[in-house]
């Protein structure tokens, strides 16, 4: 059973607000825990951020499996109700989650041939920062959901 899911994404948090609200967010979080990586971006080129996003997994998963769901706005939709049951059926399973936002500049092939799953948050196109906090927010409800925690409502 996943004890953490973890995000990767590409480049810092720097508003500080966002942040804020992103660490509000994760001080809540905690059926899993919820633990984001952060990998430098580069310049303009997907296939370079790709192979930092794969051996930060590499890194984190130290030889177990791994399941990995990038985040674009061609993958699968959901409302938030689906989205708990789904992340209920992540966390029950024994590989470590990772969900992946990727750069500016997309998904390198090498990366989306490696993940398992691509969902979408919207079929709108958000800011990273952005794409970052709307799912830290929805975990956070999925867990929410799950519980019977009065927030969805």
């Amino acid at each position: 059973m996943a004890r953490q899911l973890h995000l990767i994404v590409v480049g810092k948090l720097k508003d500080s607000h966002l942040e804020a609200i992103e660490n509000d967010y994760l001080k809540r979080i905690n059926n899993p825990e919820l633990i984001i990586h952060e990998v430098k971006a580069s310049a303009e080129n997907k296939d370079a951020e790709g192979e930092a996003i794969l051996k930060k997994i590499r890194d984190v998963s130290q030889s177990g499996g791994s399941h990995l769901i990038a985040l674009t706005e061609w993958g699968k939709r959901s409302t938030s109700v689906a989205f708990a049951e789904w992340t209920k059926s992540l966390i029950e399973r024994p590989a470590k989650i990772f969900f992946i936002i990727a750069g500016a500049e997309g998904f390198s092939d090498e990366l989306l041939r490696n993940c398992q799953e691509r969902i979408s948050l919207s079929e709108l196109t958000f800011p990273h920062k952005l794409a970052r906090i709307l799912l830290v927010e929805q975990l956070y409800r999925a867990q929410t959901i799950r519980s019977g925690h009065p927030y969805h409502n």
